[in-house]
């Protein structure tokens, strides 16, 4: 059967506006989240908003969208790491890891969390354990263990449970306290891919920066690798697939384009306008190009392997460049003098290919 491959955006899923919101790509509208194990989703924080402690039953990378605010991250059997998180910060998140989210200031602190579902109770979707909170984990138990287990009196076991009326996302006092930020925390945490150094940058076409084990030794424990792309006006990404089985899941964060992915034999499967806030899923192998609008366009992708390899058929590094004239004047059935004009072409542009 046909995957349905178009673009989509996601869905609110928890959150009453007070304090921020909670957002979901759903598998039965992205039928590739359920057949990748691919989750997707993002928190929206207001001024005040804090997303309670929790833990998930996947593994994600979280990139900042918007604002700046704080992060607790806690990596099983370690303590504590609070960081300030900006814009452009991409953050790997393993399995067992504790975190919780602030905004502090006016601006809406905006994250998108990318990851694979393998191991998730169900595939495609991510599903978070609260500590506390409503629905955490003090509310399921009787006050008869969570006296025991935390070795409390009455009066305490019932003010833990009795006051956690607020389901995910709170909206905290403007006067409340919260733990401030260490720069040596940061280090090995996050990485900011609108800061940190270019992997690929081709004037008037586009720049790339690649998250690995390399610059963030966290996605090989996720098992992720991703990157950041900004395509500038008119410019095209050359038609390329991953040759190591790894899908593309791809967000658009600013600006506009098209784009085309062609699949089994030689079907073109996908071929549309793609905006900011959307998100797609190449599969495995098949080809993907996208050329953006006048305005550019930027994109945040996670591929499911940490060191991801990636095949162009276009530009300096095509494949093309490496076959012999002679298979490739008989693979395309062509004169031997089309096939010299098609290999004198994009001798020195690779991946990205400024408008013409």
């Amino acid at each position: 059967m046909d995957l349905d491959l178009s673009p989509k955006l996601p869905k609110k899923v928890s959150g009453d506006n007070v304090g921020g919101s909670y957002h979901a790509w759903c598998p039965q509208e992205l039928p590739m989240l359920r057949e990748g194990n691919i989750g997707a989703a993002k928190l929206a924080l207001e001024k005040n908003g804090l997303a309670l402690p929790r833990y998930s039953d996947s593994s994600k990378v979280a990139y900042v969208l918007q604002g700046i605010g704080v992060a607790g991250i806690v990596l099983p059997e370690q303590e504590e790491k609070v960081i300030e998180i900006k814009k452009g910060d991409a953050i790997a998140l393993p399995f067992g890891v504790v975190t919780w989210w602030y905004n502090k200031e006016d601006t809406e602190l905006v994250v998108l969390f990318l990851g694979e579902t393998s191991k998730a109770h169900k595939a495609g979707q991510f599903t978070d354990f609260f500590l506390t909170g409503a629905n955490g984990i003090f509310t399921g138990f009787s006050t008869e263990f969570v006296k025991r287990a935390w070795d409390l009196p009455d009066d305490a076991v019932n003010s833990l449970v009795g006051q956690q009326k607020g389901t995910g996302i709170v909206k905290l006092d403007a006067n409340s306290k919260m733990p401030a930020p260490k720069k040596e925390h940061r280090q090995g945490m996050a990485l900011n891919c609108l800061e940190a150094p270019l992997d690929v940058d081709i004037k008037n076409g586009g720049r790339v920066v690649v998250l690995n084990t390399k610059n963030l030794p966290l996605v090989g424990q996720v098992g992720l690798g991703a990157d950041l792309v900004r395509l500038d006006g008119s410019a095209m990404c050359s038609p390329g697939f991953s040759c190591d089985s790894a899908l593309q899941v791809t967000y658009i964060v600013r600006g506009s384009g098209r784009v085309q992915v062609v699949g089994v034999d030689g079907r073109r499967v996908l071929e549309t306008t793609v905006k900011a806030g959307f998100l797609f899923i190449v599969p495995r192998f098949f080809v993907v190009s996208k050329i953006a609008d006048p305005d550019g366009m930027e994109w945040f992708s996670i591929i499911s392997t940490p060191d991801p390899v990636f095949t162009h058929l276009a530009g300096r590094t095509s494949v093309w460049k490496s076959l012999s004239p002679e298979v490739l004047t008989a693979a395309f059935a062509v004169a031997p003098d089309v096939e010299k004009l098609f290999r004198s072409k994009r001798t020195s542009d690779a991946i990205f290919f400024p408008p013409n």
